[in-house]
Order: structure tokens, then C-alpha cells, then sequence
């Protein structure tokens, strides 16, 4: 069982910084545009996690990330099941630096669904552009192609 942080950090200007996937040798997202993130480290929360993951790889700063949804990916890498926290933030300070694992650069999130990316990642880009409530999702691959889906969508508690 591998535990992650993933986040999709979002501009002013419509757009949300992503990583191309070509620096890292036998990177299983090889070629493919994420969102930055990565392992849990010993005694780290999902905040910790992903604060400190979207410091080393583009050098920035995140304020109040906001967890969107909790991921399941049964056997992704043919070892493991993953579960990854998902973020998105749009605080941040410092400046961008280049990444040892990818490219780093800002798309308009108009063009995201046309970036190469792991197709389950376009169901829930989808469903953050859409502003959906918590949600937790299950992707099974089966050789690196979606085989089938699911999502739970939680509706937000009502304050009294």
C-alpha cells in the first residue's frame, strides 16, 4: 500500500501549473502531464505531504490546500495499491524552479483534458472544474488503460 498527495495548483488567470513527465528515469507517468505531489514521508499528514512535495518539485509555497477528494488505485503499479489525497490550492508564494522530474508550466484550464494525461485523470480534473463536493473515486488499470471507474460524491454538511 503506497500513500500519496496529488495538487493542482490554480492562477488568477485561469490557468493550473502542471509537470510533463519526461526528466525522471523509469517513471511509471513517463510522458504524461500531473499535477505535483508525490509519497508520504514518516509522520507527515496529507497537508505536511503535499505542502512539502509542491515545495521541492516547482519551488512554491501553498496556502490552505484544499482537499477535493481521497483516490484509489488498485494494483496502479503492478505492486501496489495507491491512495492518494487530492488537493487543489490557489495561495502560493516564491518562485518556480525546474524540476528534476519534469517539465513545469501553467495551462489554460480550458486545455487541460488535452494534455496526455492517465485517463482517470480526466474524470476528476473534470470534476473539480466543475466545483463537485468531496468526492472519493476508485480507478482500476489494467496495463496502463482505465478499465472502470467510480465516485462518490459526499454533499457538503449543512450548518445550522
Amino acid at each position: 500500500m503506497k500513500l500519496a498527495t496529488l495538487c493542482y495548483i490554480q492562477n488568477d488567470q485561469n490557468q493550473t501549473l502542471m509537470m510533463h513527465r519526461i526528466k525522471k528515469e523509469n517513471d511509471m507517468h513517463e510522458g504524461k502531464w500531473n499535477g505535483l505531489g508525490g509519497k508520504f514521508e514518516q509522520g507527515e499528514s496529507p497537508e505536511d505531504c503535499i505542502i512539502r512535495e509542491v515545495l521541492e518539485e516547482s519551488g512554491f509555497t501553498i496556502q490552505n490546500p484544499h482537499l477535493r477528494g481521497f483516490l484509489t488505485f488498485p494494483d496502479f503499479d503492478g505492486k501496489d495499491d495507491w491512495y492518494v489525497f487530492l488537493f487543489t490550492a490557489d495561495q502560493f508564494s516564491g518562485e518556480m524552479i525546474q524540476s528534476n522530474e519534469g517539465n513545469l508550466e501553467w495551462i489554460d484550464n480550458d486545455k487541460l483534458l488535452e494534455l496526455p494525461l492517465w485517463e482517470g485523470d480526466k474524470h476528476f480534473l473534470s470534476w473539480i472544474a466543475q466545483n463537485k463536493s468531496f468526492f472519493s473515486a476508485k480507478f482500476n488499470y489494467v496495463s496502463k488503460e482505465l478499465d472502470s471507474h467510480s465516485v462518490i460524491f459526499y454533499p457538503e454538511k449543512e450548518t445550522d
